[in-house]
């Protein structure tokens, strides 16, 4: 019993339902004592209102037939002739008692809690209420306090009874709520305990209610799909980053050996360290790009945002490019809508669309037709690079904009892989949305810019 009870109370389920349960109970006996006090209340005042009533009742016998009259009505309600359980006595001037079977001594007029001798049952007290006859006698009408007694101790039971079943069903419901609590709550800590031991494909059970801990069981398994994700993805970028990295250290190396053992020829010693730092500047553009894509993931920028006019941006960008696009055998051609205003870095935003026209230059053949197009769409502006080149399988088409993602197995292609995964880090700080899909033949890639001022 004792180990028990740390746990019970060790337990916040067990604990805030016991704390439901004793404000229940503590809420029911205010309100029982409440409802004691005022059916108390009702209950003298109907009393009173019975005396009174029964009082000028007999004030109007006295008034008619006189005392003999009144001695008459006081007697048959004493025999018993009428329902009624008052108590009645006349008084005269000097305080003798004159008729009813009342025996006190003479209250004052108006209410008084008044001594007298029951018969039966010794000392008692009524409740009475005296009034003076025409011709100075006193007449008294009263209640014995029994009745009252007997109607308090009828409700008081009434109310104890209903208080501890009403207790008891409180205590057993804060158990079964304490016990469900811990019940829902134990998946949720069994299911983190398992994942932090390894098993991180471990998720939190939901049940068929669609209740808030079937809610928060979604919001985790969620945010475990993401971490699952994210683990995923640093484990393919450590792979990538050491293949990227293999090559041009590899290649440093063989460049500063032969170096040192080239020791007449100054002229190849002069090409294998321009080769060598050929290879580090290789290095050092990757780690730069990792940073800037991180310092824009972070952003930190979003306060320089400012109005771009994006039209004149595109037009800039396409123009400095199509020299460099027609030397590689390829056709540039623009589609931009005049007018076109957003708010953001536009220093990013060139960075963005150079992104995708090096991305199209980079991987299509020489023939191929590449376009570029700005448009207004429903109060936002829309930036789409299409080229009729290969395209990219259906497949891969979700996993381009990753980092370090290239389509070539063998990773011999120029580039990274980080160029689409910059547009998507700064189109994401930016709050607007990528686009990409099959141009058949060939592959579409954009973005949409929202709020954009027009």
């Amino acid at each position: 019993m004792n180990s028990l009870r740390p746990r019970f109370l060790g337990s916040a389920a067990y604990r805030i339902a016991l704390v439901y349960a004793l404000g229940f109970a503590v809420a029911i006996l205010l309100l029982g004592i409440a409802v004691t006090l005022v059916a108390h209340a009702a209950f003298m005042h109907q009393l009173e209102a019975q005396i009174i009533e029964d009082s000028g009742a007999l004030v109007a016998e006295y008034q008619q037939e006189g005392h003999e009259g009144l001695n008459f009505a006081i007697g048959e309600r004493e025999a018993g002739n009428t329902t009624s359980e008052l108590l009645y006595a006349v008084y005269a001037r000097d305080g003798r008692h004159i008729a009813g079977g009342l025996h006190a001594n003479r209250p004052p007029r108006g209410w008084s809690d008044l001594d007298f001798q029951d018969r039966l049952e010794g000392p008692d007290v009524a409740r009475a209420w005296a009034v003076d006859l025409s011709d100075g006698t006193r007449l008294v009408v009263g209640a014995d306090w029994s009745v009252v007694e007997r109607v308090d101790h009828m409700l008081g039971g009434i109310f104890l009874a209903a208080f501890a079943v009403v207790l008891l069903i409180s205590m057993i419901g804060a158990v079964l709520l304490g016990a469900y609590l811990r019940h829902r709550l134990s998946a949720i800590s069994s299911a983190a305990d398992s994942i932090m031991a390894g098993d991180i494909k471990r998720r939190v059970p939901e049940s068929r209610r669609r209740d808030e801990f079937d809610a928060l069981a979604r919001s985790l398994n969620q945010m475990l799909d993401r971490i699952t994700a994210l683990l995923e993805n640093l484990r393919q970028l450590s792979g990538d980053i050491a293949h990227d990295l293999r090559t041009p250290l590899a290649r440093l190396r063989n460049h500063l050996e032969e170096s040192l053992e080239e020791s007449g020829d100054p002229a190849r010693q002069r090409d294998r360290l321009s080769s060598a730092l050929e290879q580090t500047d290789k290095v050092l553009s990757l780690f730069a790009a990792i940073l800037r894509i991180s310092e824009i993931e972070g952003g930190r920028r979003r306060a320089s945002f400012r109005s771009v006019d994006l039209t004149a941006l595109a037009q800039e960008i396409c123009e400095t490019y199509a020299p460099a696009v027609e030397e590689g055998g390829r056709v540039l051609r623009s589609d931009i809508a005049h007018g076109v205003h957003v708010q953001g870095d536009s220093e990013l935003l060139a960075q963005a669309i150079i992104n995708l026209l090096d991305n199209a230059q980079a991987h299509t053949p020489a023939g191929t037709r590449i376009q570029f197009v700005l448009e207004r769409e429903s109060g936002s502006a829309c930036i789409l690079v299409r080229d009729d080149g290969p395209g990219v399988p259906a497949q891969a088409l979700d996993s381009i904009f990753r980092r370090f993602v290239r389509l070539d197995p063998g990773r011999s292609t120029p580039g990274h892989g980080l160029g689409l995964n910059m547009v998507a880090a700064i189109i994401t700080m930016h709050d607007g949305r990528l686009t990409v899909g099959d141009n058949v033949p060939g592959l579409k890639i954009g973005f949409t810019l929202p709020s954009a001022t027009i």
